[in-house]
């Protein structure tokens, strides 16, 4: 019963997550520490059949969401730039002696 009872307050909260997604925005590493903690929490749970387990669990899905979330916000910035570049170089070649209009 305890299992049951964790299990489904775990998918509520993953649910909720994708709620407040609609409502508000939520960066990349607050989605991946809301995932991660959701998901470390479910098997923290399975795993140590406690509440302490859980607890571990969370923080630690948390932790490691945060940091695939923050480097998934690198990379998609680190897109953006060269995406920037690449058409401010095709400009400047159409446009020779001409300054970029930012």
């Amino acid at each position: 019963m305890k299992r049951i009872t964790i299990l489904c307050s775990m998918m509520l909260a993953f649910m909720l997550s994708f709620n407040l997604n609609a409502e508000a925005q939520i960066s990349k590493q607050g989605k991946g520490a809301i995932i991660g903690g959701a998901g470390g929490a479910v098997a923290g749970a399975l795993i140590g059949k406690s509440v302490g387990g859980a607890v571990i669990g969370g923080a630690i899905g948390a932790g490691g969401g945060y940091i695939i979330g923050n480097e998934a916000r690198k990379r998609e910035e680190k897109r953006r730039r060269a995406a920037y570049l690449e058409r401010r170089r095709a400009w400047k070649r159409a446009h020779p002696g001409k300054a970029y209009p930012y």
